[in-house]
This record gives C-alpha cells, structure tokens and sequence, in this order.
C-alpha cells in the first residue's frame, strides 16, 4: 500500500475511532486499535519528515540572509536521511500475525527421557522471556515424562500491551537440539537429542469458522507419567477435524468441557495456520520452516552444554551465554533473526 493510501487509511481510523458507536462493537473496536497502533510509527515518522523538511527550507533561505542560520540548517539536513530511513523500514510489509498472541506446543523427539528433559528446559526458557516481557503465560495441555520432563506440552502466551507475542516468538518453530549428557548416562558420554517446537498466532473465533459436524469428538481417561490413570473419569478429550485430518487431545483440566475448550483453541489455531499457508505463498514459506517432525537433521539451533553455546543455523548467531539464554535471556538471539528478516525485506523492495 502506498504512502498516502496509508495516511488517508489513519485518517479514517481516527474518524471511526472517535464514533461511541464504534465501541458498542468490542471486537470492531479492538481491530481498529490494532489497525490505528501500526500505522501511528509510519504517521508520526512522516509527519516528523516533513516538518524538518519544511524548517530546513525556511533555515535555507533565512541564511541567505543571516548566516547564524547555516548551522541550523546543517543540522536539519543531517536529520533528515536517518528519518527517509526509518520510513523505508516502517513501510516494509508487515507480518499480519504479528499483534497477535500466539499458542506453542513443544515435543520431545529423539533420545527419550533426555528429550522429554530437554522439551522442560524449552519450556521453563520460553515462560522465563514471557515473564520478562511481562506476557501472560497459561499451560493448556501436557503429558509428562517418568523424570520430570514434558513428552508434549502445550502454553499458550499473551500479551497485556498493544505488542504482539508472534512478532517475536515466531521464529521459535522447528527442531531445537540439546548436546549434554544426561542424567540417566553413567560413563559421562555427552549425546545429542532433540525437541521439537511448533508457534501458530492464536485464532479468535472470529477468525476461524467451525463447523460441529466436522468435528468427531471422543473421550477417554487422562494418564500421568507411565502410563498409570489420574483420573477415573473419562475427562479427557481428543477432537478430530474430519475435513483436514487434524487431530487434537487435551487431558490437563479435570472437566470434561474444559479439556474440549481447550482442545477447540489449538485446533483454531492449528486451522488458521493451515488456512494462511493456502492463501498466502509468503506465510507458506515461512511455515516450511517449522518442521513437523523431530529430526535432529533439521535443525534451527543448537544448545552446547559443555561449550555453554547456543547457535541459531538459520542466521549464524553464536554466544556463549547459554546459561543466561535458558534463564529467558532471549533477546539477542530473537533480535538476530529479526534483523535478518527485516534485511531480506529492505533487499525484497529495494
């Protein structure tokens, strides 16, 4: 969309915005507010343009005059290029899910009680950087592992501010691979293992529309770890959606009607997920980098134990803080992948 489309769009949204009418509808509202909150950086960075552009032609001519405005005049002109810049940056498409709050499973895959171990460093790490980020956390769904560790476990994670969780958290998806030795290893032979993640931004019900009979909903008793029954009443839920096959069980609440809830929220996600990736070429590009199955050969990072390393293959990034890292210092590592993507962007519409 072009700059002056945009303006004009901001224009309206401030129009609609200031309509009570518009606020009898909450959930037309709130989109509006999203819409209105990214385009204010583009607007105010414009605005702020022109202004220096508009002194630095009246410093210009009062220099003819008086030569005490030259400096003036140097200085708008220096302020002028990083701010062309930062409007090139603003008006670089957007990923649409970015405001949004994202829901993430995570799967131990090759090495057994070591990955499940593994899926629980994962997941501490990731409630740990929402925690600093002052995100809402919720656990949804989890099996457990004999030794404390997660065989799949499901969080979903919310922003309280205008700020999206996906713009940051997306780039979490794919093979994440632990070089350690375990606990359960006696000769102090250091393996590898992994875990999987998988990110989709959370789907209100207004994004995704289900049909009931397209469902077919089957209950059964929740297990703990090994196996052994928690519950002796079949609480726990498993929906499939009979058009695209995707199977969902949640077992973490002890209601019947809660676990189907919950199981109904990933599946929207799951399915908007799915919707975006035949719409949209770009969405499905990145999706392919979210790998399904949990295969150490197709990896996205590497988490060194003996090292205290951490490397993201995807963009090169290297530290040797992977301590910190799984402590939820996040912001390095999330920061390179943002860059790298913000460069294939500029590259893109140059």
């Amino acid at each position: 969309m072009k700059l002056d489309e945009l303006l004009g769009e901001y224009s309206e949204l401030e129009r609609s915005l200031a309509d009570p009418a518009v606020h009898a509808d909450q959930n037309r509202a709130r989109t509006l507010g999203r819409r209105y909150a990214q385009l204010t950086p583009i607007v105010t960075t414009y605005r702020e343009l022109e202004g220096v552009r508009a002194d630095l032609e009246a410093a210009k001519e009062l220099s003819e005059e008086d030569a005490a405005f030259a400096a003036e005049a140097e200085e708008l002109e220096g302020r002028i290029g990083p701010l062309e810049e930062r409007l090139r940056h603003l008006l670089i498409p957007r990923d649409p899910n970015d405001d949004k709050d994202i829901i993430m499973e995570i799967k131990a895959g090759e090495g057994g009680e070591e990955s499940a171990l593994f899926a629980g460093d994962l997941l501490r790490m990731y409630l740990r950087y929402a925690e600093r980020e002052g995100w809402k956390t919720e656990i949804i769904d989890a099996q457990h592992s004999d030794l404390g560790g997660y065989k799949d476990v499901t969080v979903a994670v919310k922003a309280k501010g205008a700020d999206g969780v996906w713009a940051r958290l997306k780039y979490e998806g794919g093979v994440h691979r632990v070089q350690r030795v375990p606990v359960t290893e006696s000769q102090g032979r250091i393996h590898t293992s992994a875990a999987g993640v998988l990110v989709y931004p959370e789907a209100e019900e207004v994004d995704v529309q289900i049909d009931p009979n397209d469902l077919r909903v089957d209950v059964f008793r929740s297990s703990g770890p090994g196996g052994q029954s928690v519950n002796t009443t079949d609480s726990a839920v498993r929906i499939t959606h009979v058009p695209t096959g995707v199977v969902v069980s949640c077992q973490n609440e002890k209601s019947q009607l809660q676990n189907k809830e919950s199981a109904l929220r990933i599946l929207r996600a799951r399915l908007l997920a799915i919707a975006q990736e035949e719409a949209d070429a770009a969405a499905s590009a990145e999706r392919k980098s979210q790998v399904r199955t949990v295969d150490r050969s197709e990896r996205v990072r590497t988490y060194n134990f003996p090292e205290n390393r951490i490397s993201d293959h995807r963009v090169g990034f290297k530290a040797y803080n992977l301590d910190q890292v799984l402590d939820g210092e996040l912001t390095a590592v999330i920061q390179a992948l943002t860059d790298a993507e913000m460069a294939e962007k500029l590259a893109a519409h140059a």
